[in-house]
C-alpha cells in the first residue's frame, strides 16, 4: 500500500492523494498533482519526492510557507501521521510502511551557479557560491567541511581542460606497481569506491563533493533541482524543481529517476558535473 495524503480544511475532510509518482507537487495553479485552488497557495507551493519508502517534503520558495506538525519549516523528512499545513488548509500524511532511510539524509540544497556571462578585467578572483567552502587567495587548497553536510567536497587545483570550463576527466593517482616478494601473502581488502560529483564548469570547477548520504540535494532553488539518491542497485537522479528538466549526456530527464552511469555528464542550474567513483 503506497503512502497518500489526505487533503482536510476545518476538519472536514476534501480528496485523499496517493503518492503513486517520485515527484508530486503542491500549488494553486491546475498542471499540480495536489491542487489547492486558494489565494494563500503559491502556483507551485511544496513538492513531495517518494523514493521506495520513503518521502521528502520541500518548499518551493512559496509566499506563505508552510509548516510541519505546527513548525515552520523548508524541508521535512515525513513520518506517519504528520500534519503538513499550507494557509487553512491540512495534508495529513499516512503510510504504514518501513522506512530506508532517516531525516539526517535529507539534508540542505547545495547551490551551484552557473559562471558570470562577464568576467571584470583584471579580476581572477571567482564568485563566492553558497554550499561550497571558501579557498582563501594564494593558499593551498585544502579538504574542508561543508555546513550543509551532504559530504565532503575537496577543493582540488584545476588543470587543463576542467580550468577553461570544458570537462575534464577526474583525476586518479599514479600506482607505483612493486614486485611481489611472497606470492602466498594475504591479499589486502579492496577499498570501497566511493561516489562523487565533481564540479567541470563555473568558478568552482575541478571540487568535488562525495555522496556519502543516501540522499543528496543540488541545484540552485527557484531554478532547478534536483536529487541525487543511494540505492541498493547504484545511484539514481530524480528531478525535483524548475520548468526545466536536469540532462545528462545532454538528454532531458522525466519524472521518473534515472540511474547514473560511470562518467555521466549531469547538467543542473546551468553547471556541468561529472558523476564517477574514485577509490
Amino acid at each position: 500500500m503506497a503512502a497518500k495524503l489526505i487533503l482536510s480544511m476545518d476538519g472536514a475532510v476534501i480528496k485523499e492523494y496517493p503518492l503513486n509518482k517520485e515527484r508530486m507537487t503542491i500549488g494553486r495553479k491546475e498542471h499540480n498533482d495536489i491542487a489547492i485552488d486558494n489565494l494563500a497557495v503559491s502556483g507551485e507551493h511544496a513538492a513531495i519526492v517518494t523514493i521506495l519508502h520513503d518521502s521528502f517534503l520541500e518548499d518551493l520558495d512559496s509566499t506563505n510557507g508552510l509548516e510541519v506538525n505546527g513548525t515552520a519549516t523548508k524541508k521535512h523528512f515525513l513520518q506517519n501521521n504528520d500534519v503538513i499545513g499550507i494557509g487553512k488548509y491540512k495534508l495529513k500524511y499516512i503510510s504504514d510502511l518501513v522506512t530506508q532511510t532517516s531525516s539526517a539524509d535529507f539534508e540542505k540544497t547545495m547551490v551551484m551557479r552557473s559562471p558570470p556571462k562577464q568576467a571584470t578585467p583584471g579580476e581572477n578572483k571567482p564568485a563566492e557560491t553558497p554550499g561550497f567552502a571558501k579557498v582563501p587567495s594564494g593558499s593551498k587548497p585544502a579538504n574542508t567541511e561543508v555546513v550543509e553536510k551532504t559530504g565532503k567536497f575537496e577543493a582540488l587545483k584545476p588543470t587543463g581542460p576542467a580550468a577553461s570550463g570544458q570537462a575534464a576527466a577526474p583525476v586518479t593517482p599514479s600506482v607505483v606497481a612493486k614486485p611481489a616478494l611472497q606470492t602466498a601473502a594475504p591479499q589486502a581488502a579492496a577499498p570501497q569506491r566511493v561516489a562523487v560529483v565533481q564540479v567541470l564548469t563555473g568558478p568552482n570547477a575541478g571540487k568535488e563533493l562525495e555522496l556519502v548520504k543516501n540522499l543528496t540535494t543540488l541545484g540552485k532553488p527557484g531554478l532547478q533541482v534536483a536529487v541525487l539518491t543511494k540505492r541498493p542497485q547504484g545511484f539514481f537522479i530524480t528531478h525535483v524543481e524548475g520548468e526545466s528538466f536536469p540532462l545528462v549526456n545532454g538528454q532531458a530527464l522525466t519524472n521518473q529517476a534515472h540511474q547514473l552511469n560511470e562518467h555521466d555528464v549531469i547538467e543542473l542550474a546551468g553547471v556541468k558535473m561529472e558523476f564517477y567513483f574514485k577509490g
